[in-house]
């Protein structure tokens, strides 16, 4: 154990700082748009998104050293952001829910209360790129459902990289990802009738 030990701690030191800023550069960076997506897509909101990412991107430079060059830098990355959502989710639901009353007061004092409330930029461009039926029946899937879609339909992961982003069995994967297209596609059954589908 204590052999081991020193060997990674030999490998940290063996690590430059110009050799990890390069990884960071080339390996990381190109994904932080499909790690936003994902923030997203499990957060509803913009901030908590930016957040989750921010967050994961220091973990990943942090942890540097215990990712190896030449494998999917994506999944490893997927894997970060999908444990600090849940670490980040379990932490806010045992605390209580809390306002901002200087905000509240603040708005209530605005001219803005009047006017109709504008969609988030963000929610409508999103939801453009799959429909807005698709986009409501994906978001109301629970959060396990709609990560497993998310991560193989959007995402185009494998299997394999599922599996380990996830860290369940590549059968709970299948199974997971099979319930939740039929959860999916019960949601959109009406739609689809009335954009003119029939059942096969």
């Amino acid at each position: 154990m204590l052999l081991l030990e020193s060997m990674e701690e030999e490998i940290r030191q063996n690590y430059t700082e110009a050799e990890k800023l390069q990884v960071f550069h080339d390996e990381f960076m190109p994904h932080i748009n499909s790690m936003y997506n994902f923030a997203y897509r499990l957060t509803f909101d913009e901030d908590d998104a930016n957040d989750l990412v921010q967050d994961t991107y220091l973990k990943a430079f942090r942890f540097i050293h215990s990712f190896e060059k030449g494998t999917n830098a994506k999944a490893w990355l997927f894997r970060i952001l999908k444990n600090s959502f849940i670490n980040d989710y379990r932490k806010k639901s045992k605390e209580p829910a809390k306002v901002d009353y200087q905000d509240v007061e603040t708005y209530y004092n605005s001219d803005d209360v009047d006017r109709q409330i504008t969609p988030d930029l963000r929610v409508e461009s999103l939801q453009d790129m799959i429909g807005d039926e698709i986009s409501n029946a994906l978001n109301s899937l629970d959060v396990d459902f709609r990560t497993v879609i998310i991560l193989c339909d959007l995402e185009g992961f494998k299997y394999e990289e599922m599996a380990k982003i996830l860290d369940i069995p590549i059968g709970t994967v299948r199974s997971r990802l099979h319930r939740a297209r039929n959860l999916l596609k019960e949601k959109l059954t009406d739609y689809a009738k009335q954009m003119g589908y029939k059942n096969t």
